[in-house]
C-alpha cells in the first residue's frame, strides 16, 4: 500500500511537472531495496506513467505524430544508452555530476522566456540539431539513473520546442516514456528488479499519470515553472549531500 500510494503521487506529479523520482526513488529505498535495485525497479515502474499520461495528453498531441515520430528514435537511442551504462559501469559515476546537471535545468526552468527569445533570435537555424544532441543526453540519463530527468527535458523543450507548458509536458511525458521502456526491458533481461514492488508502484503511477496532464491544463504555467524548478534544485541538494 506504501509502494502503490508512492506511485500516485510519483504518477501525478511527474506528470504534471517531471519530478516522479522524487517520490518513488526514496519509497523503494524505505521498502528495503538496495539504491542500485531501487534504480532499476523504478524504471521499470514508472513505465505505468506512460498508458495514462499519453491518453490524458491527446489534445496536446493532437496533430504532432510527424514530429513526434521524428524525436522517437533519439528518444529510444539516448535510453538504450544509459541502460547499457548503467549496466556496465560502476554505479556512482555520475553522481557528482547529477546535482549540477538538475541544477542548470532548474535554472533554465526559472529563465525560460529569456532563454527561449534568446534562442528564437541566434539559434533558429543550428538548435534543432543541439535539440537532439540534447534529447539524446536528458534520455541518456533517464536511462542511467532517471531522478530529474523530467525537469531536464521540460527545460529542454520549454525553450527549444515550444513555450506552452502543458504541450511541452506532453511531449516530455511520451518521450520519457519511449526511454522507460527501453531501460525497463534491458534492466528486466539483465538486471535486478524486484517485480512485486514495481508492481505496486507501477499501478500507482498509472492512476496518478491518467490525472497529470489534466492538472497541468488548470495551473498556471509561471507558477508551476518556478514550483518545478524549485523542486529540481531540492532534489539536486539532496542528491548532493547523499547520492545513494
Amino acid at each position: 500500500m506504501l509502494l502503490f500510494g508512492a506511485g500516485t503521487l510519483a504518477g501525478l506529479a511527474g506528470t504534471a511537472g517531471g519530478i516522479t523520482s522524487l517520490i518513488s526513488y526514496p519509497a523503494l529505498l524505505a521498502a528495503g531495496l538496495s539504491p542500485l535495485r531501487a534504480n532499476m525497479t523504478n524504471s521499470v515502474a514508472v513505465i505505468g506513467n506512460w498508458p495514462g499520461s499519453t491518453m490524458a495528453a491527446r489534445p496536446e498531441l493532437q496533430g504532432r505524430a510527424r514530429h513526434l515520430g521524428q524525436l522517437v528514435p533519439v528518444a529510444a537511442a539516448g535510453g538504450l544508452a544509459g541502460t547499457v551504462l548503467l549496466l556496465g559501469t560502476p554505479a556512482k559515476v555520475f553522481d557528482v555530476a547529477v546535482p549540477f546537471f538538475l541544477v542548470a535545468a532548474s535554472i533554465a526552468l526559472l529563465c525560460q522566456p529569456r532563454l527561449a527569445t534568446w534562442r528564437r533570435r541566434h539559434l533558429e537555424r543550428s538548435s534543432r540539431y543541439l535539440f537532439f544532441a540534447g534529447l539524446f543526453g536528458v534520455c541518456a540519463y533517464d536511462g542511467y539513473f532517471g531522478a530529474g530527468s523530467g525537469v531536464m527535458l521540460l527545460a529542454l523543450l520549454l525553450i527549444a520546442i515550444d513555450e506552452q507548458l502543458p504541450r511541452a509536458n506532453a511531449y516530455k511525458n511520451f518521450l520519457l516514456g519511449v526511454s522507460d521502456v527501453i531501460s525497463a526491458v534491458g534492466f528486466a533481461v539483465f538486471g535486478s528488479v524486484d517485480w512485486l514492488a514495481a508492481a505496486s508502484v507501477g499501478l500507482g503511477a498509472l492512476v496518478g499519470g491518467a490525472f497529470g496532464p489534466r492538472l497541468t491544463r488548470r495551473l498556471p504555467p509561471g507558477p508551476l515553472r518556478v514550483a518545478v524548478a524549485l523542486v529540481g534544485i531540492g532534489l539536486a541538494v539532496k542528491l548532493f549531500l547523499s547520492p545513494n
